[in-house]
């Protein structure tokens, strides 16, 4: 929740909003700087150098993130197969409807629901609406992007690609930041599945990432819940919510 007023103190200690991409987020170094003081990791007159390197060590400290377990990463692997999949490739066509800044979302949203109805009813007409609509170059060659890996396009349209083993035209606009496509996959050529072992280390990763983001978020509602917070909000908790 965004700040009420220019005046942000944290347990008395009044800091500069301006310092940082948000109110919350200055508090929350502020707090953090805080207990580091307060378990003598730095000193009450620590610079900015010294506050960062101070807070990492404290965070190190008071959040515990329990190394995944071999059953738990096994486990992520097998519910989690098109994860690591590694060769899968799509032979896409798209229709771009371009949205640029201060571009009327809505009524480009129109046209793109518009023509995806019409070329779900009219498979025929996909090329014809790619070369007289599309805001892409593909638009000249009917909309083809040829063949797609993993990778090599930006996240949410790949999600789209790979999300399950969908052939023909997609019943949903896909958005990305470009804009809304209309997308048919026409081919899928399967990869294969790797090793778990090849994986593993990914999969610890990605399993320490996510419990890591849950204790943090943890110990911050409860440091807040402790503290005297003026101006800002930090959804702050009175008891501990990691044991």
């Amino acid at each position: 929740m965004s700040a009420s007023t220019d005046t942000v103190r944290v347990n008395g200690v009044s800091v500069d909003p301006a310092r940082g991409p948000s109110s919350e987020l200055v508090a929350l170094r502020e707090l953090l700087r805080q207990r580091a003081v307060a378990l003598g990791l730095i000193s009450e007159t620590a610079g900015e150098g010294e506050v960062d390197a101070g807070i990492e060590a404290l965070l190190d400290r008071e959040v515990a993130v329990p190394s995944p377990t071999e059953e738990e990463c096994r486990r992520y692997y097998d519910t989690h197969p098109a994860l690591f999949r590694s060769g899968d490739l799509v032979f896409v066509r798209h229709i771009l409807f371009q949205v640029t800044p201060g571009s009327p979302l809505h009524l480009i949203r129109s046209e793109a629901e518009q023509t995806l109805a019409q070329v779900i009813a009219a498979p025929d007409e996909f090329e014809a609406c790619a070369l007289t609509l599309s805001n892409c170059p593909s638009g000249r060659q009917g909309g083809s992007l040829g063949q797609i890996g993993r990778g090599d396009t930006v996240p949410e349209f790949e999600q789209a690609l790979f999300a399950d083993q969908w052939i023909g035209i997609l019943p949903r606009l896909v958005k990305t930041r470009h804009g809304f496509h209309i997308v048919s996959i026409d081919r899928r050529v399967e990869g294969r599945v790797l090793p778990f072992e090849l994986v593993r280390e990914r999969i610890a990763e990605e399993l320490t990432r996510r419990v890591q983001e849950v204790a943090l978020r943890q110990y911050v509602r409860l440091l807040a819940g402790q503290a005297d917070l003026e101006g800002v909000e930090l959804d702050g908790a009175s008891t501990p919510l990691v044991q």
